[in-house]
């Protein structure tokens, strides 16, 4: 343990405050003092239990005086429409010292802390009350510096900060925390990834390619490991340092004595260039990679298993222990892990617990394992286990979600994976479930994308990770592609005659292979087993039902990667719980190994030939294009440009994308460019591509004329020059994220209005808005400039499903297509159709889209409250819903209707009250956009009651 400078805490107090060590802390009040050192008023604050220091100091000894400043952060919802995160975030900024994040559990320690520092400051000002009542804190936003390194505050990640809280009193509380010069900073895990994924992810995945992801998904995971903690300087394994959830890291630099054992290797360097010299010299540590490295082989056990909602109720050691010696490392995928609705919205599972005890009893007897990470989403769970003899040389492990359900969100498919670095191999390990249905291996093959282009880890002062930037990938788990055979009799025929090569010609799978569809990078070994899919449950008989599903290989284990060899690869008929039989596949991996007398002499030569160019050559680039036209962009609709950069000076150079003045991020929400940052040697060339897609976040700025597709960016060149790239184009309005009383008051579509009569009408519905709060509902207009009722949109989309879709099967609950979205959005837009394109699961998800884009919900914010709290008195919703506006009104009464005639069809839709409220209660009662990040569970249940009283007992006005 450390102790303060000060020497005014006794040792038995003090602990070091490291990432999540504190929710496992001790659990004693810690203490904040103030004292007089030097003449300048101190505030020493010790880890506090309630809090998340992400630093790695022990405690803080902070002068008090008029400079410094308090940032009140609010959290996004991370999960589907779910949120279970309700820190607050405290963020401290001086004038010469890094910033530095507190993560309070709720307001009341927020108020608690805020108040000692107060105390301090009216201390060291002289004055002895303290305010009566602790107002909300708002940012002071910091102008980017010009030429720092991408990765500080002040840079590309200042787009952290959120919209304010507006307070009078704010002013007063805007000050300055230094902190002392020796205290190591780093940037912290969670603000890197919030800051990545408000310059990127505030869009939702177009068709092709899709877009990266949107905000982390944080979904219940669990990890009991521990592992070293190094990031910027290499560190011996047996200098590990146990942490929970997570590995933190120390910003230190590259030293020649210390042991690069545990230094990750090519994806580790290229991800984390900061612009700097240090950068450099890892950059080209990795281009001489094999000079200094050993490879030493370990075995990995996969498996996978669709369990069909059952529990554990037999041994799983035909399964875990089919090998004689002990893996190095399992990884076992399970899918159906729980199918009950709690499971599916809620995240909620007491099956998890009984499958990990069962998979724990049984893992290999000839070695003792630690779970590293468990994560889960629905009902898909991977959990990953390591032999204690290695844990000490597991690190930087993460996790992540991507559910590619409805709305490509809904978590009922998707995927979920694990990543991590042993030695100096980085792994990720992919568990997924697909699309079901014999037909449907499109949209099987679009899960599959949606879940590459959407997965993304986050880790400490690392660019986001996506799957395919890993050493190896294992990707296992039921990916449902059939048998191109109908007739299962032929099938089960082939299967006993043990005609399986004849069979998986016919195996979707491996024609979506063949024709590079899917999974076109992945290996996959021979198949000896028979299908493993669907037998009657607790028995080896093939389907007996109804349906008589055709036997398929649907639990696969695939794999991409340098130095893999597979040593058995089979199903495990033994075990009858579910329809399915579980796979496992037993690898041989060879893991880097550093040899440190060579790495030494690597980078004694690196640095020697840094240290010549540096003192006669600057960097430069030659760029083909600096401007570039978007035509006629569309909503949700990607478009593509790119720009070769060459390195035509005589060194390497760092570049990075960064925001202009008084910007906190690059580029505009609309707007994206890959890769923003990088490396390049001198006469190598990169292309960079530019992409425009509007998406839920920017439409409705752009709709209305207060934002256009302009913007130039700033191309970074790490001790040379900036480069300057315009962009420009024409957007084509879209009634999607158009206000309701904009839509009523519009006869034709959006696109045969022009831009300046978009304008009027948006004023003019805010003056109906108004007035029809006040019962004044324009009874004396005209009946030419009467609005609609409804806007023409809904009308179109739900009198579809009303007439053709009311009996359709999973409605709401499968997603639909992308060309079919679009061409649904379009027809909306440019005409007033007599029937909608696409079948009805794309009609039905594009009237989810038309209300999740609003830009004010059907309730509206000013009544989010009040929702809540009238949730448990019908009455008093009934008489809510009078209050709204005309537009909003008569929109939420004719969905309502609708939703209760579709309950009228529940047996043949499989719709039921819960499953629509929850549903449309995150569409229609969203919290305002300063609440969002503090949605409660209770909230959310509260807005679900709010609908399913209308759902439940109608609405007779």
């Amino acid at each position: 343990m450390m102790e303060s400078s000060l020497g005014i805490f006794e040792s038995k107090c003090l602990t070091t405050v490291r990432g999540h060590e504190l929710r496992g802390g001790q659990k004693e009040p810690r203490l904040l003092s103030l004292l007089e050192c030097s003449g300048q008023f101190m505030l020493d604050i010790l880890a506090n239990p309630d809090a998340i220091v992400l630093s790695p100091v022990p405690q803080l000894s902070i002068p008090i005086n008029n400079h410094f400043q308090l940032v009140r952060e609010a959290e996004e919802a991370l999960l589907i429409d779910i949120s279970f995160n309700t820190t607050v975030r405290i963020r401290l900024r001086g004038e010469r010292t890094p910033e530095f994040l507190l993560e309070l559990q709720d307001d009341v320690h927020t108020q608690s802390f805020i108040q000692h520092v107060m105390k301090a400051k009216q201390q060291a000002e002289g004055r002895s009350s303290l305010p009566k009542k602790m107002e909300p804190v708002v940012p002071v936003p910091i102008p980017p510096q010009r030429g720092t390194s991408k990765y500080t505050s002040n840079n590309i990640n200042n787009s952290t900060l959120e919209q304010p809280l507006k307070t009078d009193s704010a002013h007063s509380l805007a000050t300055d925390f230094g902190f002392k010069e020796h205290f190591n900073h780093s940037v912290k895990v969670e603000e890197k990834k919030n800051q990545q994924n408000r310059i990127v992810a505030q869009r939702e995945p177009p068709p092709v390619p899709p877009l990266p992801p949107r905000k982390g998904t944080h979904t219940p995971s669990t990890n009991l490991t521990a592992g070293p903690t190094t990031k910027e300087r290499p560190l011996p394994a047996q200098n590990a340092t146990p942490v929970r959830q997570e590995y933190h890291s120390v910003d230190c630099p590259i030293s020649l004595s210390d042991s690069p054992s545990n230094y990750s290797m090519r994806q580790t360097i290229m991800g984390s260039h900061t612009g700097s010299r240090e950068g450099l010299i890892k950059y080209h540590m990795s281009k001489k990679e094999k000079e200094y490295v050993n490879i030493q082989y370990f075995n990995f056990f996969m498996g996978t298993w669709n369990v069909n909602g059952q529990s554990p109720d037999s041994s799983l050691e035909p399964w875990l222990c089919c090998v004689s010696d002990p893996p190095d490392v399992y990884a076992l995928g399970f899918q159906e892990l729980d199918l009950s609705t709690e499971a599916f919205f809620y995240m909620d599972s007491s099956k998890e617990q009984l499958w990990v005890e069962a998979v724990e009893r049984y893992l290999h007897p000839k070695a003792k394992y630690k779970r590293i990470r468990i994560i889960r989403l629905v009902g898909m769970m991977l959990v990953v286990y390591v032999n204690k003899a290695h844990k000490h040389h597991i690190r930087d492990v993460a996790s992540e979600s991507v559910g590619t359900g409805l709305m490509n969100k809904m978590g009922n498919k998707g995927g979920v994976a694990v990543r991590f670095v042993f030695h100096n191999t980085s792994f990720c390990f992919v568990n997924c479930h697909l699309a079901a249905h014999v037909d449907d291996y499109e949209r099987r093959n679009q899960d599959y994308k949606d879940i590459c282009a959407r997965m993304s880890f986050h880790l400490l002062d690392y660019p986001p990770l996506s799957i395919v930037k890993h050493d190896v990938v294992v990707w296992l788990g039921d990916l449902n592609y059939r048998l191109c055979l109908p007739d299962a009799g032929e099938v089960k025929r082939l299967i006993a005659v043990n005609e399986l090569r004849r069979l998986q010609e016919y195996d979707q799978l491996n024609l979506q292979r063949t024709t590079k569809c899917a999974f076109t990078d992945f290996m996959e070994g021979e198949i000896n087993f028979i299908p493993t899919y669907k037998f009657d449950s607790k028995s080896d008989r093939w389907d007996s039902s109804g349906k008589c599903r055709v036997p398929a290989w649907c639990d696969r284990i695939l794999w991409r990667g340098s130095n893999v060899k597979q040593l058995h690869y089979r199903s495990h008929m033994e075990l009858k719980t579910s329809d399915h039989k579980p796979v496992s596949s037993l690898f041989s991996v060879g893991v880097k190994m550093v040899n440190d007398q060579r790495y030494k002499k690597v980078f004694e030569e690196i640095v020697r030939d840094m240290d010549r160019m540096e003192n006669d050559f600057l960097p430069s680039l030659s760029l083909t294009r600096r401007e570039f036209t978007f035509e006629n962009v569309k909503f949700r609709q990607l478009q593509r440009q790119s720009f070769l950069i060459t390195n035509d000076g005589q060194v390497a150079c760092t570049f990075a994308f960064i925001p202009k003045l008084n910007d906190s991020q690059y580029c505009k929400h609309w707007l994206r460019a890959e890769p923003s940052e990088g490396v390049l040697d001198p006469n190598e060339k990169l292309e960079i591509f530019l992409e425009v897609y509007v998406s839920k976040d920017s439409v409705t700025l752009l709709n209305s004329g207060e934002d256009k597709i302009e913007d130039i960016l700033v191309l970074h060149l790490d001790r040379g020059k900036d480069y300057f790239i315009t962009i420009s184009g024409n957007y084509l309005p879209c009634c999607f994220g158009t206000s309701l009383e904009t839509l009523c008051r519009m006869k034709k579509p959006i696109r045969e209005i022009a831009i300046t009569k978009l304008i009027d009408l948006g004023e003019d519905s805010c003056m109906e808005k108004e007035k029809s709060r006040m019962n004044f509902l324009l009874e004396s207009a005209g009946t030419e400039d009467k609005p609609l009722k409804i806007p023409k949109e809904v009308w179109l989309l739900v009198n579809h499903l009303y007439t053709k879709a009311c009996k359709q099967e999973d409605l709401f609950q499968t997603p639909g297509l992308q060309d079919e979205l679009q061409s649904i959005i379009d027809i909306l837009d440019t005409s007033i159709p007599e029937s909608i394109p696409g079948c009805n699961h794309s009609v039905a998800e594009a009237l989810l889209i038309f209300l999740e884009a609003l830009p004010e919900p059907v309730l509206c914010y000013e009544l989010y409250q009040r929702c809540l709290e009238y949730s448990h008195d019908s009455r008093l919703c009934k008489q809510l819903i009078s209050q709204l506006p005309r537009a909003h009104r008569n929109v939420f009464r004719y969905l309502m209707a609708f939703l209760r005639e579709l309950l009228k069809h529940s047996i043949d839709n499989n719709l039921n009250a819960n499953l629509l409220a929850t549903l449309f209660a995150s569409l229609l009662i969203r919290p305002p956009p300063n609440l969002a990040g503090k949605q409660t569970p209770s909230d959310r249940q509260r807005a679900n009651d709010f609908i399913l009283g209308f759902l439940m007992g109608g609405d007779e006005d």
